[in-house]
C-alpha cells in the first residue's frame, strides 16, 4: 500500500487550484498541470511542481486527478499523457462528465491500463479551498485505500457508491438541484422586484424558516448586489444542464423544471455571462 502517494493533478482552474493547495498542504508529493500555465504557477508557493505538459506531470505519479471542463477535455489531456503513466498508477477522474462522458472515461482507462476511480465532487470555489468538498466515489474497491490520503485532504467525507460511472450519475442529480434552486431564487427575486417591492424582502421573509437555506441567503444577497465572481461559472453549469437533460432523456423521465432552468442558463450564456458565477442568471429575468 502506498502511505504517501506521489499526485498528479491535471487541471487547476476554479475547483483544482483550491484542491491542489490542499493536497499539498497535507504533505503529499504533487505535480499540477494546466493548459493556461499561469492558472498553476501560484501552487509553487505550497509545494506543488509546476509541469509543463501532462506527460510531465503524471511521470511517476501514482495517483493521476483529472479536473477539467468537460469529457473532451479529459480525453485529449490523458491521451498527452498515456505514454507518461506509471505502472500500476490510479487515474482519480473528478470532472463531471455526464453518463455518456462516464462511460467513455472507463473504457479509455481500460485501453490505457490504469485502475480508474469515479470520484466529482460537490461544492465550488470555497469549499475546494477549504478542504470541505463531498467526494462521490465509485470504483474497484482494492484501490480505495490508496485514494484515501487524497480524498480526505480535499474533503470533508466521502460518499462511496458500486461501480465506476456511479458517482457521477449521481452527481448529475446533486447539480440538478443547484441549478433548480439557483434559478428558482433568481425568479422569486425578479418577481418581487418585479411586483414594486425591494428583492431584499424576499430573502428576510424566507429567513430562518423552513424554506431558508444558506444557499439562498449567499446566492439570493449576490444576485441583488451584482456580485458574480464565479464560484461555480455559469458556462460549467449551462454544460452540466446538457447532461443532466442529456441523462434524464435516456433514462426515459422529464424533468421539466430543469430544462427550463437550462435553458435560461443558455440564454445567459449567449448574453455573454459565461465566465461569471451562475447567478448571473438573474441578470436575464
Amino acid at each position: 500500500m502506498t502511505t504517501n502517494p506521489t499526485v498528479a493533478l491535471l487541471g487547476t482552474g476554479t475547483m483544482g487550484a483550491g484542491m491542489a493547495a490542499n493536497i499539498a498542504r497535507a504533505g503529499l508529493p504533487l505535480r499540477v498541470w494546466n493548459r493556461s500555465r499561469e492558472k498553476a504557477e501560484p501552487l509553487a508557493g505550497v509545494g506543488a511542481v509546476v509541469a509543463d505538459s501532462p506527460a510531465d506531470a503524471v511521470k511517476g505519479a501514482d495517483l493521476v486527478l483529472t479536473m477539467l471542463f468537460d469529457a473532451d477535455a479529459v480525453v485529449s489531456t490523458m491521451e498527452q499523457a498515456r505514454a507518461a503513466l506509471a505502472p500500476g498508477a490510479v487515474w482519480v477522474q473528478q470532472s463531471t462528465v455526464g453518463v455518456e462522458g462516464s462511460d467513455r472515461l472507463v473504457a479509455l482507462a481500460r485501453v490505457l491500463g490504469v485502475a480508474y476511480i469515479d470520484a466529482p465532487v460537490l461544492g465550488t470555489r470555497k469549499p475546494a479551498e477549504d478542504g470541505a468538498l463531498v467526494v462521490l466515489a465509485s470504483g474497484p474497491q482494492d484501490v480505495r485505500e490508496r485514494v484515501t490520503p487524497v480524498f480526505d485532504a480535499i474533503g470533508s467525507r466521502t460518499l462511496w457508491l458500486g461501480a465506476a460511472g456511479e458517482a457521477s450519475r449521481l452527481k448529475l442529480a446533486a447539480n440538478a438541484w443547484v441549478i433548480t434552486v439557483v434559478e428558482g431564487i433568481a425568479e422569486s427575486l425578479a418577481l418581487t422586484r418585479s411586483l414594486g417591492l425591494d428583492p431584499h424582502l424576499f430573502l428576510q421573509a424566507v429567513a430562518g424558516g423552513a424554506m431558508d437555506a444558506p444557499y439562498v441567503q449567499l446566492k439570493g444577497t449576490a444576485m441583488i448586489e451584482g456580485d458574480f465572481a464565479p464560484s461555480f461559472s455559469l458556462d460549467g453549469a449551462a454544460k452540466d444542464g446538457d447532461l443532466i437533460v442529456a441523462a434524464a432523456r435516456g433514462a426515459g423521465v422529464e424533468l421539466a423544471v430543469v430544462e427550463a432552468a437550462r435553458d435560461h442558463l443558455a440564454r445567459a450564456l449567449a448574453a455573454g455571462h459565461g465566465g461569471q458565477d451562475l447567478s448571473a442568471t438573474y441578470l436575464e429575468h
